[in-house]
């Protein structure tokens, strides 16, 4: 197979499947260049970071399997997948434990206020008695998107001994029940702004989730509440935020994700000192990375092995 292997993925997983597979690397490449080296490829592999449109899939003819190297779907025409009929692999397990560790990092290092503590000690001063922060321990912790990535959070939060509460998209007896035996107690969104200390969040993108986090929901915050965002940018509206934070409603925020990501831009957010800003690394700890590295190669090599499997029973009738 040729495979075009559109961002970053663990070096190992490249060199196993180069060991059997021509593999061409364009890590991040804008639509166009990508249109060019998808055009006789069989296989593609993708992260965040980069767009894959109708035009370029409709480039490569013999385009057969696509692996989304995540779970996010917002830069990929998902419609066009339908319909073409591609075998389209998401990888969502091994970034959700890691997305859900940074979570609590953000929540951590607001509650404690790290990074203000941080600057100040850096400049000689000993703010010992002004860095009084906030426990964990039996807060309020609400998880907007009690997913795959949200249930690890709710898990963890109530571990730490927080109360949590959580919303999806399409409540069901089924979800309260899933969610429960996580330790999560299955709310609607509104009631998650309303009663959370902490506010995670963790939807996909899209229509219906575009500005989720608006100037309404925000409204419904406690002001002694953090917001964390591990998501995706567009789900926050980042003007209303700011008004937020900066009018006393909302205690502090932490964004992994942003309405403009990429080299050269700056948050609104960013001169706020009670906003802790990380550049979309949820998923980015060596130990996902292999994990994800590993489900590539094995779901490329069980493809390949299925499709003989196929050409050699159409053959032999």
């Amino acid at each position: 197979m040729k495979i075009l292997v559109a961002s970053s993925i663990h070096q190992s997983a490249i060199d196993r499947l180069s060991e059997s597979h021509e593999v061409v690397c364009a890590f991040g490449a804008p639509t166009d260049e990508l249109a060019r080296l998808i055009v006789d490829c069989d296989a593609l592999v993708f992260r965040s970071g980069v767009q894959i449109t109708a035009d370029v899939m409709r480039a490569a003819p013999n385009l057969k399997l696509i692996i989304r190297a995540g779970s996010g779907m917002d830069n990929i025409d998902v419609p066009f997948v339908k319909q073409q009929g591609y075998e389209f692999v998401r990888i969502p397990g091994p970034g959700a434990r890691a997305v859900a560790e940074l979570a609590f990092t953000l929540m951590l290092t607001l509650a404690r206020k790290v990074l203000i503590a941080d600057n100040l000690l850096r400049k000689g001063r000993w703010a010992k008695h002004e860095m009084t922060g906030h426990l964990l321990q039996g807060k309020v912790l609400g998880v907007v998107g009690a997913g795959n990535i949200g249930t690890v959070v709710g898990q963890m939060g109530h571990a730490w001994g927080m109360e949590v509460i959580g919303c999806v998209e399409h409540p069901s007896e089924q979800q309260a029940e899933r969610l429960a035996a996580h330790g999560i107690r299955m709310v609607d969104c509104d009631e998650v702004f309303r009663s959370a200390d902490f506010v995670s969040i963790h939807v996909p993108l899209k229509e219906s989730t575009r500005y989720l986090v608006d100037e309404r929901a925000l409204s419904l915050m406690k002001p002694t509440a953090f917001l964390v965002n591990l998501a995706r940018g567009g789900v926050v509206d980042e003007q209303a935020l700011y008004r937020a934070l900066t009018e006393g409603r909302l205690a502090g925020a932490g964004l992994d994700v942003h309405e403009n990501e990429g080299e050269g831009k700056i948050s609104p957010l960013a001169e706020l000192p009670n906003v802790v800003l990380t550049p979309h690394i949820g998923a980015g700890t060596f130990d996902t990375q292999i994990q994800i590295g590993n489900i590539i190669v094995e779901t490329v090599e069980s493809f390949v092995a299925r499709q003989a499997e196929a050409a050699a029973t159409a053959q032999a009738k």
